[in-house]
């Protein structure tokens, strides 16, 4: 691998007409972190890049890609799937899906084939290889609500619902793959609903302005917090492998951009995510520099002078 990754580096470095690459990303710890990577990555390989970080939700990120105001960002197979192609997997858009599907029958394999087929189609970006890691959404409530209300499972949530209070990102409140998808499903709602800036949702919880929250199966606070996650027993939520999604254009010009990233596709998995976002969220360090150590770890970038 590290071999490999060098031989790309050297033959970018030696090309004086290297592009600036805009690499972006949403407006949570994770997306930060995956971005930082991208952008050290290619500035390895003598890349120069304008970070754009901290965008916004997952619509602003898109449509800065689509209108050429960034060219690379790290996107999730769910996400794409629901919230920008706008398809389930009980659409008749999508070929074999059984009439009583949910979005979570849809394998990983065959979402991933979805969203790269109609990227390239739509709007002429390529997906690069997932790097691994399946951040689904999850619900989860503290050790104490789970007891009071006897909470396992999403669909235990029917009968207590009225009572609690829910707090999400703006984002999950309106997305298909979000409030609107998941109660429709399950057949509940909820008393109240907050949307919250992502990092105030964890706060919300400790002090009790809401019961629920929605978390990511890669968020490190959920066992920091000893925090119950609820199962999803009706299969609602999607695979969200995430991958960099790139201009096909600058691809096309340069296709060692591909090599590059593609030299973390499968290598981070579930666990390894969540410890890189706990060192920003509870350790407080700067993503680029949890980014930079882990990128060093895995040699596929010098140590900085």
């Amino acid at each position: 691998m590290l071999a490999s990754l060098t031989g790309v580096a050297t033959v970018a470095a030696q090309d004086e007409d290297l592009p600036t690459v805009g690499v972006g990303s949403k407006d949570f710890t994770e997306q930060i972190v995956l971005a930082e990577m991208v952008a050290l990555l290619l500035e390895d390989a003598g890349y120069p890049v304008d970070r754009q970080i901290n965008l916004g939700g997952t619509v602003v990120a898109h449509e800065a890609l689509v209108n050429g105001d960034i060219d690379i960002y790290v996107e999730y197979t769910g996400t794409a799937l629901l919230a920008i192609l706008g398809l389930e997997p009980l659409d008749s858009d999508v070929e074999d899906a059984s009439s009583s599907a949910t979005p979570a029958a849809v394998g990983p394999d065959e979402v991933y084939d979805i969203v790269s087929t109609e990227y390239d189609e739509q709007f002429g970006l390529t997906w690069l290889q997932p790097w691994g890691f399946n951040n689904t959404y999850a619900m989860a409530v503290t050790q104490e609500t789970a007891d009071e209300y006897g909470l396992e499972t999403i669909s235990d949530l029917e009968g207590a619902s009225g009572e609690l209070t829910l707090g999400a990102t703006q984002e999950f409140l309106v997305r298909p793959d979000g409030l609107p998808g998941i109660t429709d499903l399950y057949g509940f709602d909820f008393g109240n609903a907050i949307g919250l800036d992502p990092g105030l949702v964890y706060a919300a919880l400790e002090s009790g302005d809401s019961d629920v929250i929605t978390a990511t199966a890669t968020d490190g606070r959920i066992p920091a917090l000893g925090l119950v996650v609820l199962e999803d027993d009706m299969g609602f939520f999607p695979p969200y492998y995430a991958a960099p999604v790139v201009d096909s254009e600058l691809l096309a010009d340069h296709p060692e951009i591909g090599e590059i990233l593609n030299q973390l596709a499968g290598t981070i998995d579930d666990a390894a995510m969540a410890d890189l976002n706990f060192q920003v969220d509870d350790g407080g360090m700067e993503e680029r520099d949890v980014a930079r150590a882990y990128l060093e770890e895995q040699g596929l970038i010098g140590g900085e002078d």
